[in-house]
């Protein structure tokens, strides 16, 4: 990020000067502190624009949305969860929903039970929930919510079938496909959510809802977009995020689309702007906007620091830094 390549520098400059021979009070401004002056500037505009975009959102919900390269790169890994940290430590009540596709399919590979895809969702046997279960709501989850607490947060791991956090009932694909255990996410426990967003805590989900009725029991895969974007909605979250593994929403040239509307994205599907594996990652995304979120992003999980880096270099507008991934508001 800008703001910490600014601050780096700094320190640089300074440690460099502290060992350079004392100049007498005649002598002209070196190219050094020229630099220092100029980063100084730099850095101050930066500053000002991250304090604005903290006090619109302090006491406000995020919903992140946490998949993909970020979750298995060791670095981004670290660098997610201290993002966590630091808004929460800002002020901004957090929300993290994970994935854990491949490391799900490691362990079904592992223990030997066969899976497929139909219509390009996993089609979930009791088998395979029973493994997704003991994956998400595991190592994964544990993992994240431990790492956000060693980088200074406060996080706590959940299922959703943890006081009914997400309770579902059996998804109907509209091709036709039956998927086993796939849940769709009829309620949302924000009772629960709330409570522990109050005492400064950001719950850590797992998307493994629980059934409804006589079929309490029963555990179900959700889609980890589909939850995080429901659980938005019900939070009414000033904002919520999906990361991913590409740049954002782009256009027939192949050239980043920073903004949109609910509206241009329905135009883009329709001229087929928008096709393929990009329709879903939007339609969670303007789902969640017509629900009651402040706006969206479908941001590059695949740069460091990206959910600091939306979040904040955006300002008071709170509509990201224009240079990574698209927003999209009603």
């Amino acid at each position: 990020m800008k703001f910490l390549s600014l601050i780096a520098t700094s320190l640089l400059l300074a440690s460099s000067s502290a060992f350079a021979p004392t100049l007498s009070s005649t002598t002209r401004p070196t190219s050094s502190s020229s630099s220092l002056h100029a980063i100084s500037e730099d850095f101050s505009a930066s500053a000002i624009t991250i304090a604005e975009a903290a006090a619109s959102l302090r006491g406000k919900t995020i919903v992140v949305k946490y998949g993909g390269n970020a979750m298995t790169s060791p670095e981004l890994k670290a660098g997610f969860c201290q993002d966590v940290a630091a808004l929460q430590n800002l002020g901004i009540r957090m929300v993290v929903v994970h994935g854990g596709g491949p490391q799900i399919s490691n362990m079904l590979e592992t223990v030997g039970v066969e899976t497929r895809f139909e219509g390009g969702m996993r089609v979930s046997t009791s088998e395979v929930v029973d493994v997704a279960e003991m994956v998400l709501c595991g190592s994964v989850n544990k993992e994240i919510s431990s790492t956000i607490c060693s980088s200074g947060g406060r996080a706590l791991g959940l299922s959703g079938r943890d006081d009914s956090l997400l309770q579902c009932v059996k998804k109907i694909d509209k091709q036709g496909y039956d998927l086993g255990f796939v849940g769709e996410v009829d309620t949302v426990n924000t009772k629960l959510l709330n409570e522990l967003l109050d005492m400064g805590i950001c719950p850590v989900v797992s998307p493994i809802g629980t059934g409804m009725g006589e079929e309490k029991d029963i555990a179900y895969n959700v889609n980890a977009d589909v939850a995080a974007g429901r659980i938005a909605g019900e939070l009414k979250a000033a904002r919520a995020l999906f990361l991913t593994d590409i740049a954002g929403v782009l256009d027939k040239e192949m050239q980043l689309l920073p903004s949109l509307s609910c509206d241009d994205v329905d135009g883009l599907i329709e001229d087929e702007t928008i096709t393929g594996g990009m329709i879903p990652k939007v339609s969670y995304a303007t789902s969640a906007v017509k629900l009651g979120v402040g706006g969206a992003f479908i941001t590059d999980g695949r740069v460091p620091h990206a959910l600091l880096k939306e979040v904040l270099a955006g300002g008071a507008a709170g509509t990201g830094s224009g240079d990574g991934g698209t927003f999209v508001s009603l």
